[in-house]
């Protein structure tokens, strides 16, 4: 089975959220530590502890280092997590999350990702924050990760270049592709550091994926917001199979208030001759109480524009609406009966046989029979293989 983390990202997410957020959710801290100590740089202290957010018990991760001015490029924190004796998941993770940074920063700065100067998120505590979360998630053995929708506060942030809006534009940048919203929270809720991380680690986004959940933990911001918990929320458990994803198909609709019954039979028939894998009528009440139908096709999207075209000059509609699903169909072969010399087509499903109306048809008029009597005569030959079908009455007339 796959061990999947989901981050639930309502109060958007940084680094020492997503890593507090593991630890609350059963990440052993000592392991953390152990594991981030093997960075080859010294001057700092990772600690956990308990606190609340809005009444919500959550863990922030606090990493005390002594100020300093270096500004460590892409290379230096490559160079140096290659370094560390990290098992080999954790050095993928921190690696793809430090490159993903290199490769917006450079964009911004329009400078080769290597040579990026980082500063905020060369300082040690993101180091220790990003490289913390990957240990995090191989602590607790998450094999996927997975993102719902992030959300984005508003205002301004002091960087090293000065004032930048919020959200900032790395984070923007690492987050192109992603599901975001934003608040009017005057804060910066996702910081670069969390969008790298879940830029580089998160396979989907959206609602929580399918899952037996196992446990599940609260990261703390640092600071407490009026109204809403500044936290980011991560579950854990093991993936649930789900069903396969169906074939594509579109429903296309139109209501119809002036047509005669032949006439919507008939583009019923054209639609079907039009590619259409299944066409019905359905009766409605329209407003000012006019009764009216809906006609509606379900058909391959590569034959939309063949089926609605049918659909419009055959009912004479000023519009057509449709909406794409997935189905689900049963495996089916075709075989065949003999009833009183007439071949008769069955269409075959596991468990059941179903006689292929046309041909039943044809048969009764040629034997004279009613259509049921046929349709029963079929059914039983093929139930009863190697046993003589019934035949009609000699005189050719119905029972």
């Amino acid at each position: 089975m796959t061990r999947l983390a989901w981050f639930h990202c309502f109060s958007g997410i940084a680094g020492d959220m997503a890593l507090g957020a593991l630890v609350d959710a059963g990440a052993d801290g000592d392991e953390v530590v152990e594991l981030v100590e093997r960075l080859p740089v010294g001057g700092w202290k990772l600690e956990f502890e308990s606190v609340l957010r809005c009444g919500i018990a959550a863990t922030r991760a606090r990493v005390h280092a002594e100020e300093t001015t270096v500004h460590r490029t892409a290379g230096n924190i490559t160079a140096m997590i290659e370094e560390a004796d990290l098992p080999e998941r954790v050095t993928r993770r921190a690696l793809a999350t430090f490159n993903a940074l290199a490769e917006v920063e450079g964009r911004l700065h329009n400078r080769p990702p290597s040579q990026v100067h980082f500063h905020e998120v060369g300082a040690i505590d993101s180091i220790v924050d990003v490289v913390g979360t990957c240990a995090a998630l191989e602590v607790l053995g998450i094999e996927e990760v997975h993102a719902s929708s992030v959300a984005t506060g508003t205002g301004m942030v002091r960087s090293a270049h000065g004032l930048i809006p919020v959200p900032a534009p790395a984070t923007t940048g690492l987050l192109a592709g992603a599901p975001t919203y934003g608040t009017d929270v005057p804060f910066e809720l996702t910081t670069p550091t969390g969008a790298a991380l879940l830029a580089a680690t998160a396979s989907s986004w959206g609602p929580m994926p399918a899952m037996v959940i196992e446990a599940s933990g609260f990261g703390a911001g640092s600071r407490d917001l009026d109204g809403r918990p500044n936290v980011a929320q991560v579950v854990v458990g093991e993936a649930v199979a789900t069903a396969e994803p169906g074939q594509p198909v579109t429903l296309l609709e139109v209501n119809v208030d002036d047509a005669t019954g032949e006439t919507l039979a008939h583009a019923v028939a054209e639609c079907l001759a039009a590619g259409a894998h299944d066409a019905w009528i359905t009766p409605i009440v329209m407003k000012k109480g006019r009764p009216a139908h809906v006609v509606s096709t379900l058909c391959d999207p590569s034959r939309v524009g063949e089926v609605a075209a049918v659909l419009t000059a055959e009912t004479g509609s000023l519009g057509v609406r449709g909406h794409t699903l997935e189905r689900w169909p049963v495996a089916r072969s075709m075989d065949e009966v003999e009833v009183g010399g007439e071949r008769i087509g069955m269409k075959v499903t596991s468990g059941r046989a179903k006689v292929e109306h046309e041909d039943a048809a044809r048969a009764a008029r040629r034997l004279g029979l009613p259509l049921r009597e046929v349709v029963s005569q079929a059914e039983e030959v093929w139930r009863r293989r190697g046993i003589e079908p019934l035949v009609p009455p000699p005189d050719g007339k119905p029972a």
